[in-house]
């Protein structure tokens, strides 16, 4: 079946990698974000605006357009901005999700949500896809409440959930950074960085996260799957690892405790997933780390 595939969120980092990986396969595709094409690299005739929280808009658009899938990246996850205004986020991470995925069973096209490791309460870390729930931060709650929506539908199973970690890359105009461009930002420049030495993650290739994504529609697979990198550490050792790798100076680089940020939001300590069911049924395979390291470097350069 040919494929036609809607991005919500294209002009965030994972929407805007799924753009290119579209183009450079031929897939058809329609990009939708809330306001203007701010990726230059999409072309605007493969550009809707859309208001994933307004209902009729949702409903209009994707009838329209008729899609085969739906890779719903679009989300409000700035965690501590969830944490002090839960009702914009149950409206964009939650209510969104509910408009969505009904117009989906309208037309039987498959819809797959963007969802993460905060659902997590970090005790345990290497989690796989059937480890049990507990998020710490609203911004959890708020992603378990969407995953919830297609888990307990029994009207339909044609949904998937991709769970994700601590997402980096660079794109066009983007709204934020990540630790990643950060860290070569500052590095080179000898600047102080005070990072976090008590929350492991694994680093997520955006790249990487959007070919898994397009793996699990191109094979129909359904259900959850933990799509992230191989590795995971401590923050403040990641950057370490991208100042060995590129011969810069860390002595700039201090270990602090996460109690010391007083954040609103609280943090999982640990998390860090099993990616064994991804390898084995999709074929992923993320690039190691200090590859896409030099990439990233080309790509800035």
């Amino acid at each position: 079946m040919k494929q036609k595939i809607v991005i919500t969120g294209a002009n965030g980092l994972l929407g805007q990698k799924l753009v290119k990986l579209f183009l450079q396969n031929g897939v058809d595709f329609i990009a939708t974000s809330k306001g203007a094409n701010r990726n230059e690299n999409c072309p605007s005739e493969r550009f809707v605006p859309l208001d994933v929280t307004n209902e009729q808009e949702v409903n209009e658009v994707l009838m329209e357009v008729r899609p085969t899938a739906i890779i719903h990246t679009a989300a409000m996850t700035n965690v501590d901005q969830c944490e002090s205004d839960r009702d914009g986020c149950d409206r964009l991470n939650v209510d969104a999700v509910e408009f969505l995925w009904n117009t989906a069973k309208k037309m039987n096209c498959h819809f797959q949500l963007l969802s993460t490791d905060f659902i997590f309460d970090g005790e345990k870390g290497n989690y796989s896809e059937e480890d049990p729930a507990n998020p710490v931060s609203y911004y959890g709650v708020s992603k378990l409440k969407a995953e919830q929506i297609l888990i307990d539908d029994s009207s339909s199973d044609n949904w998937s959930i991709v769970r994700t970690i601590l997402v980096y890359g660079t794109g066009s105009n983007l709204s934020r950074s990540n630790l990643v461009l950060w860290a070569m930002a500052t590095l080179p420049q000898g600047g102080e960085m005070n990072i976090v030495n008590d929350q492991f993650r694994a680093l997520t290739w955006a790249d990487d996260l959007a070919q898994g994504c397009w793996l699990i529609v191109l094979k129909g697979q359904k259900g959850i799957f933990h799509i992230s990198g191989k590795d995971t550490m401590s923050v403040f050792d990641w950057v370490k690892r991208i100042a060995r790798h590129f011969d810069w100076a860390d002595t700039n680089v201090h270990p602090i405790s996460s109690l010391g940020l007083n954040q609103p939001a609280k943090r999982p300590p640990k998390t860090g997933f099993s990616i064994q069911k991804a390898q084995n049924l999709l074929g992923y395979t993320p690039e190691s780390f200090e590859k896409t390291l030099d990439l990233l470097k080309e790509e800035l350069s």
